[in-house]
């Protein structure tokens, strides 16, 4: 029973240092052994304790890489959020921009249907007369409604047509 302890405590210990008091031969073997075992002691203990710290500083990498992983994982969530709420913003604008013009294309309609009646209803073929625009006479002249525009007379110019530029620029090419 003895042996068995002398073994599981000393046996690597006391083999080791034996072999190494029997390699140097000190003039001290007994004092030499002992400092050897004292010194034997704080390695163990050093190794030990760096395999804790290299099992904790592990463990805390992963715990790390898996923080690292969740904080993609959102920010890739977040940017999905951002492009599917840019997604609705936009759908959501676009059918503002349909009902729109669909206000307007029906305010367009009652207004030219406004517009035929008054003139069925005056007699008149149209509200524009050749006599009128070569008279020279403004729009709020010729109208006799309340708040009707008074714009003056407006030249136009002969401008190239977009065909013709992108003609010129085939051309060039």
């Amino acid at each position: 029973m003895e042996s068995i302890y002398l073994q599981r405590c000393l046996g690597t210990c006391l083999t080791q240092g034996l072999a190494e008091v029997a390699r140097v031969r000190p003039m001290d073997p007994i004092e030499y052994l002992a400092l050897w075992i004292y010194k034997y002691k704080e390695n163990v203990t050093m190794e030990q304790l760096r395999q804790r710290e290299m099992i904790e500083l592990e463990h805390e990498r992963e715990l790390a890489m898996m923080e690292q992983e969740i904080l993609e994982r959102l920010k890739a969530e977040e940017l999905l959020f951002q492009q599917q709420l840019a997604f609705q913003l936009e759908l959501e604008m676009q059918e503002k921009e349909k009902q729109e013009t669909e206000e307007l294309q029906r305010t367009q309609q009652e207004l030219n249907k406004d517009m035929n009646m008054e003139g069925i209803a005056r007699g008149e073929e149209s509200i524009l007369s050749e006599e009128s625009v070569d008279s020279g006479k403004t729009l709020a002249e010729i109208s006799d409604r309340y708040g009707a525009p008074n714009l003056s007379r407006v030249e136009e110019l002969d401008e190239p047509m977009l065909s013709d530029v992108a003609l010129n620029i085939d051309q060039d090419l």
